[in-house]
């Protein structure tokens, strides 16, 4: 492939992501399809197809794109030393993005396409939850290192636990999803649930 060729792939791409992501925007998951799509970012159907299998798998890189660090590296977490301002600050950061309306259809369209789609849901697991599980897994590691929890603690479950709640609320949409809610959170799996002796 040629300079040339792979600059047009890659504007092409990049054009049918942007496409994808503001039809979510204006006219919502139920009603955007891989023509629209097309017709949006002046592409052939064939073309799309050529590269994803599904609206969801598209969607799935529209966000992917969005959510693209900056340094192109790893995610990571803070590591301040201080675990519970660490937490405070990333919950309320992931709050912040939940309720923010630019990212609020098109994550709410790929976990619904998740739920359905095996295919896309071990793309996901794969690109996008594995590493920020890593991520957060290693955060917390390094706060068991440094005498913040406790050693025999599973991280994959103290993971869930944190940012579970979270999750859960902003997709069932059963309460309000703000940062005092996220400071709870990290206050109640950090102090545990047993009365202190």
């Amino acid at each position: 492939m040629t300079p040339n060729t792979a600059r047009r792939r890659e504007t092409s791409r990049r054009a049918i992501l942007t496409a994808a992501f503001d039809l979510l925007q204006e006219i919502g998951y139920a009603k955007v399809s891989i023509e629209g799509i097309a017709a949006r970012a002046g592409v052939g159907k064939q073309t799309i197809y050529r590269w994803w299998p599904s609206k969801g798998a598209v969607v799935f890189d529209a966000f992917l794109m969005l959510s693209e660090a900056t340094d192109g590296g790893p995610p990571t977490l803070p590591d301040t030393g201080d675990l519970t301002a660490d937490l405070t600050l990333v919950l309320r950061a992931t709050v912040e993005e939940m309720n923010d309306p630019r990212y609020e259809q098109p994550m709410r369209a790929l976990a619904t396409e998740i739920a359905l789609d095996p295919e896309l849901a071990s793309a996901y697991a794969e690109r996008l939850d594995g590493p920020l599980k890593q991520a957060k897994r290693q955060r917390l590691r390094s706060a068991q290192q440094a005498g913040e929890l406790a050693e025999d603690i599973d991280l994959d479950v103290a993971v869930d636990l944190i940012w579970g709640p979270l999750f859960s609320r902003w997709l069932h949409r059963s309460g309000p999803l703000t940062a005092e809610y996220a400071d709870l959170v990290v206050t109640t799996a950090l102090s545990g649930l047993r009365p202190r002796p």
